[in-house]
C-alpha cells in the first residue's frame, strides 16, 4: 500500500484529520527525560482524536544522544495505524541524502519525512523510494519569510511553489510524496490542490501562526473528503482546557468545516 493509500485509511480509521505536533520547548522541557515525559503525556490524550503525529526533530536533537534516543523511542508510542511524520526538512544529495533517508525511516522509522527541494530530484529521490512511506515537500510554508522565495514569480509568472508542485507530481514514483503548505496561504492551498488533486498536503500553521483551519480545510479537501493532515502542535501543547479537550475541540471543528464542504458539492 502506498503512502498516499495509508494517509486515506488512517483518517478513515479514525474519522480525524488532525496531525498532533511534538515540539518539546526546552523553557517547559529542559532534559530528553523531561521532554520525553511531555510527548507520552501528550500522545497518550490526544492519540485516539488523530490520524498522525509530526515529531519536530531539532526539538529532540537539541538534547544531543539521549534526546535521539527519546524520537526512536516516540515510533513505540505511536501506533501502526497512525502515521510517524518526522519533521526534519531534509536537503542533500547522493550518499548524504540516502543516509538521511536511512536514519529517518530504518532507524526512527518514521512514515514519511519533511524534505526540503530546492536542489533538485536528486535531493528528494532517496526519501521516495521507500514502499509504503512518503516525503512531504516543503512547497510554500507558514512563515511570513516564505514571500521571499516561494511565493517569487518564475519567467512563467506562476509563483515558485506551483513549480515545486508540478516537480512533485512528476517525481512521485506513486503515492509517495506530498506538499507542505501553511493554512497562513489559503490562496496557495487551493491552487496546489487544483493541481494535485489526489495528493496528500501536511498543513502547518494552524493556531500559534493565526492560519485560518476553516480555510485551510475548504480549499485542500481532496476529491474524497480527505486528503489533509492539519497538524496543531503548540495549540494542543499550551491549551489551558488540556491537551485531550484542546485535541476534541480541533478535531470537531475540522469535521465540521469538512462537512460543511462535502455539502457544498452535494447541493
Amino acid at each position: 500500500m502506498n503512502f498516499a493509500k495509508r494517509c486515506a485509511e488512517a483518517a478513515a480509521r479514525t474519522n480525524s484529520l488532525l496531525c498532533v505536533g511534538l515540539d518539546p520547548d526546552p523553557r517547559d522541557h529542559p532534559s530528553a527525560a523531561a521532554a520525553e515525559r511531555f510527548c507520552l503525556d501528550v500522545l497518550t490524550a490526544t492519540l485516539p482524536l488523530a490520524c498522525a503525529v509530526k515529531a519536530n526533530a531539532a526539538y529532540f536533537e537539541q538534547f544531543g544522544a539521549t534526546g535521539l534516543i527519546v524520537l526512536e523511542r516516540i515510533r513505540n508510542y505511536v501506533p501502526s495505524d497512525r502515521l510517524l511524520i518526522l519533521d526534519a526538512k531534509r536537503g542533500d544529495i547522493g550518499t548524504s541524502a540516502q543516509a538521511y533517508a536511512r536514519a529517518a525511516f530504518d532507524v526512527i522509522g518514521a512514515d514519511a519525512v519533511t524534505v526540503n527541494p530546492l536542489m533538485g530530484h536528486d535531493a528528494v529521490a532517496p526519501f521516495l523510494a521507500r514502499d509504503g512511506r512518503g516525503a512531504f515537500l516543503l512547497t510554500r510554508t507558514s512563515n511570513p519569510g516564505a514571500a521571499d522565495l516561494l511565493d517569487q514569480p518564475l519567467a512563467s509568472g506562476e509563483a515558485l511553489y506551483l513549480r515545486i508542485a508540478d516537480l512533485g507530481i512528476r517525481w512521485d514514483p506513486g503515492g509517495a510524496v506530498g506538499f507542505v503548505v501553511g493554512a497562513t496561504a489559503v490562496d496557495a492551498i487551493a491552487a496546489i490542490r487544483s493541481r494535485t488533486p489526489d495528493t496528500p498536503l501536511l498543513i502547518p500553521g494552524v493556531g500559534a501562526q493565526g492560519g485560518s483551519l476553516e480555510g485551510a480545510v475548504a480549499a485542500g479537501l481532496d476529491q474524497e473528503g480527505a486528503g489533509l493532515l492539519i497538524n496543531v502542535g503548540r495549540g494542543i501543547a499550551n491549551a489551558p482546557e488540556g491537551y485531550a479537550g484542546a485535541a476534541a475541540a480541533l478535531r470537531d471543528r475540522i469535521e465540521t468545516a469538512r462537512m460543511a464542504v462535502r455539502a457544498g458539492w452535494r447541493g
